[in-house]
């Protein structure tokens, strides 16, 4: 069971790799709002943006009928090796819309030019 080849998603994380830092870069140079004065919690996460950004989009261009099955069934198992600090599915779903923004900016500029 294959969408694509090792090699086109090793290609769609090098292309989404080079977009965040590309923003990130952009990100940083822009002002910033103040602190509160409040602790938040800042928790790292196991995944970065540019391991969490394909396994999204590999979903919504695939032929998978929910996400959970997608996750546990083909990231977990299938796609191992491309995808080693996968988190456990809860978590996934706990920390998939930090990268809401980075993603839309990446699928305008890359995907709808």
């Amino acid at each position: 069971m294959s969408l694509l080849t090792t090699n086109k998603i090793t290609e769609i994380f090098c292309i989404v790799d080079d977009f965040c830092k590309e923003f990130s870069k952009e990100l940083a140079k822009m002002p910033q709002l103040p602190e509160d004065g409040k602790k938040h919690r800042n928790r790292p996460c196991g995944m970065s943006e540019s391991e969490i950004i394909p396994i999204l989009l590999l979903y919504h261009f695939g032929t998978f009928d929910n996400f959970k099955h997608f996750y546990l069934h083909y990231i977990c198992v299938h796609l191992r090796k491309e995808f080693p600090k996968a988190l456990s599915y809860n978590r996934f779903i706990q920390i998939e819309h930090r990268v809401f923004i980075t993603m839309m900016f990446f699928v305008e500029y890359r995907l709808l030019r």
